[in-house]
């Protein structure tokens, strides 16, 4: 992947903005604002300004917010040397200026719902509207994706400042130079850096270090994230550099501009404008991105170009679209590829008749692929389509913005999607895929506060036995996974190299096996490859299926004596909703096996249960079925016996005045338990054997 890049001149160049894919305005300090329309390659003077108002930076204001149209959406903020912030429209009127600052305003950003805006500025002015006040110059701003948080430079120091008076400052040396620019991207969360020490560095929105560069020869004067907040830019002296989200670089261009002191990326993350120190506007497009599945590579040789090559026999297939191709995703046999007007859906098993619908606005951010349909992020809406372009569903979920969902946030299978909150990370919503409905009673999913575990013993060998853990040097820190295909692995380290490595292919068998119920096939896999955790697995998916012959060799192939024998005391049961119970048991779902009990009326197998957990409190069932309460208190006074203890507990005390405690009786009692059982599962099975000869 690099950039292409094109070069227009003016005079000095301050700052760039876009307005749309193909419309730029730009700044310079020859007091006008042009504007660039890059379909019939026309460039007009919008506007002179005041001789005494140099700009210094642009931003325009945000177009939608949440899908609907933003009042005055058609204006930007003016930052300029006269300490002033200027309202412009699209037209070139100036609607407001405003005292902002003592000095020259360096920098200004509106929020993502466009309802505020910062500035920064060479000196500090005492105001009621300051949220800080640094000694230093703040060179550059920006705001958190939940614009609840501001970003500015303080000298060589980055400091997060909450617009919450009582939240802490999260304040932190970056650089060894004066930070020059910042940029916090809305969709990743990361933060970017570029300072007068020649470097750039990525860091999390907590201060940490995830990249730091090597040194340049001149000082970073530019950094910008792209909007779907997989690629940023950085600009220099005669530099231009595409990265990856991680940090690593993807190409390096030397153009002859002097020093870049803006970058701005177009909507649809497609191009990129930079303001050039001598008096050049750069803009540049992405070429040459891939796309790889199985024996499938296909490149962007073009902006509306795409070339597909069949590794296994170098056939070449080129694959032409009537627009800008925006984003594109190859998986599942299937390639879907966004223009601003179309979606075009291709087979891998013929390349030459796509298929075609149009798009509701053209503005795709995101494509999720799986086996049997597809997801777009479309402006601020999410659609389902079937590969045949049948429209499956629009979930819709209040008050999240699907703008800035990324591959990270969002997943699709064929009949669930999941979705991260944007506001509120331990939120994840489901919905159906066919229907887009919330799945059960709409209330999403909400995860507690994290625990991360710092170090862990296992006491015993017995706790755990069959474990996998191998090392992982080679894939080095921190690994970022491309693709898990069939059995090979694409792993991309953090200096942009792939490594592949191979799985073992018996796991995905197993399950395809298990699935479809070839459980003698299973054993067979299992015996021949000699592994642990392979009979590990059969005796897990054995259980959650009910099979207990098979978990019963899956067990003893690694050695889980007890196991064994309860699964053979299962089979012994006489009927089989106490199966059932035991089986849920088995499992670790106590509420589930003492509900199915109750309803098939095996009370004393539901309080049994309890006696054999020390689940005391939950053995009053005795009393509510008026049963077995002298089996309970027998057990309770056997325990206490055990351990050396006391009888604290209010309603065992009260109880035991009135109960005598026989062991003889209790035994008689539960042999008749069972004798009761054994009948009545004789007695079903003796009039469904009759239901079937009649």
């Amino acid at each position: 992947m690099r950039l292409k890049t094109s070069l227009l001149k003016q005079e000095l160049v301050s700052c760039v903005g876009w307005t749309s894919a193909d419309e730029l305005y730009s700044c310079s300090d020859d007091h006008h604002i042009l504007r660039w329309n890059l379909l019939t390659n026309d460039t007009s003077v919008l506007v002179k300004l005041q001789d005494q108002i140099y700009p210094l930076d642009l931003h325009w204001l945000p177009k939608s917010v949440s899908g609907k149209k933003q009042a005055g959406a058609d204006s930007f903020a003016l930052t300029s040397t006269d300490g002033k912030l200027h309202l412009v429209s699209k037209s070139g009127r100036v609607e407001k200026s405003v005292e902002a600052h003592r000095g020259a305003v360096l920098a200004g950003r509106w929020n993502h719902d466009g309802t505020a805006l910062i500035t920064g500025a060479l000196q500090h002015t005492p105001s009621e509207d300051c949220i800080s006040t640094p000694r230093t110059p703040v060179y550059s701003v920006a705001w958190a994706p939940d614009s609840g948080r501001v970003l500015y430079t303080a000298g060589r120091q980055l400091v997060i400042k909450p617009l919450q008076p009582s939240a802490k400052v999260l304040q932190w040396k970056a650089h060894d130079g004066v930070i020059l620019k910042v940029d916090w991207s809305a969709v990743n969360d990361l933060i970017l850096s570029g300072g007068e020490d020649c470097k750039y560095k990525v860091w999390d929105s907590y201060g940490r270090l995830l990249f730091s560069s090597s040194a340049h020869d001149y000082p970073v004067t530019s950094v910008a994230w792209a909007p779907d907040g997989e690629l940023f830019a950085m600009g220099s002296f005669h530099t231009l550099r595409l990265c990856d989200k991680t940090g690593w670089s993807y190409s390096l261009e030397k153009p002859s501009t002097g020093s870049l002191f803006s970058l701005a990326w177009s909507a649809d993350g497609t191009q990129l404008a930079g303001a050039c120190g001598n008096g050049h506007v750069l803009f540049a497009h992405v070429v040459e991105q891939r796309w790889e599945w199985r024996n499938f590579e296909i490149t962007l040789t073009k902006r509306r170009t795409m070339q597909v090559r069949n590794v296994l026999n170098d056939a070449v297939d080129v694959l032409e679209f009537r627009d800008r191709v925006i984003k594109a995703s190859l998986a599942h046999g299937h390639l879907v590829v966004t223009t601003s007007l179309q979606c075009y859906v291709y087979s891998a098993k013929n390349w030459n008749t796509p298929l075609i619908f149009d798009l509701k606005e053209g503005t795709v951010s995101l494509i999720v692929q799986a086996e049997r349909h597809f997801l777009l992020v479309d402006g601020a809406e999410l659609f389902v389509y079937s590969y045949e372009g049948r429209l499956v569903s629009s979930p819709k979920s209040p008050g999240m913005r699907m703008d800035i969902l990324n591959s990270q946030s969002i997943s699709l299978s064929n009949d669930t999607i999941a979705i991260r909150d944007t506001s509120d990370e331990r939120v994840v919503f489901l919905f159906e895929a066919q229907t887009g409905k919330a799945i059960g009673d709409g209330k999403p999913l909400n995860h507690k506060v994290n625990t991360h575990t710092l170090s862990s013993v296992v006491v015993s060998p017995g706790v755990c036995s069959c474990s996998v853990s191998e090392s992982a040097a080679q894939f080095s820190r921190p690994p970022q996974m491309v693709s898990y295909e069939g059995t090979q692995v694409t792993v991309r380290r953090v200096d942009g190299s792939l490594v592949c490595t191979a799985v073992s292919p018996y796991p995905s068998l197993l399950h395809e096996y298990t699935g479809s119920g070839r459980w003698e096939d299973t054993l067979r896999i299992c015996r021949f490859a000699k592994d642990q955790t392979l009979w590990s697995c059969l005796a897990g998916l054995a259980m959650a299926n009910r099979e207990l012959s098979t978990a019963e060799v899956a067990y003893a192939a690694i050695g889980e004596i007890d196991k064994v024998q309860y699964i053979n005391f299962i089979k012994d049961l006489p009927s089989r909703d106490s199966c059932l119970a035991h089986m849920l048991l088995f499992s670790g779902h106590v509420q589930e096996a003492e509900a199915t009990l109750l309803q098939a009326n095996l009370n004393y197998h539901a309080i049994q249960i309890h006696i054999s957990l020390y689940n005391w409190d939950r053995c009053e069932e005795a009393v509510k079925y008026k049963t077995h309460v002298d089996t309970v208190l027998a057990h309770r006074q056997k325990f206490l016996q055990d351990f050396g203890k006391q009888e604290t507990n209010k309603r065992f005390l009260q109880y035991s005045e009135g109960v005598e405690v026989d062991w003889e009786k209790i035994q008689a009692k539960i042999e008749m338990e069972f004798a009761m059982e054994r009948e009545k599962a004789a007695n079903a099975s003796v009039r469904s054997s009759v239901s079937i000869r009649r």
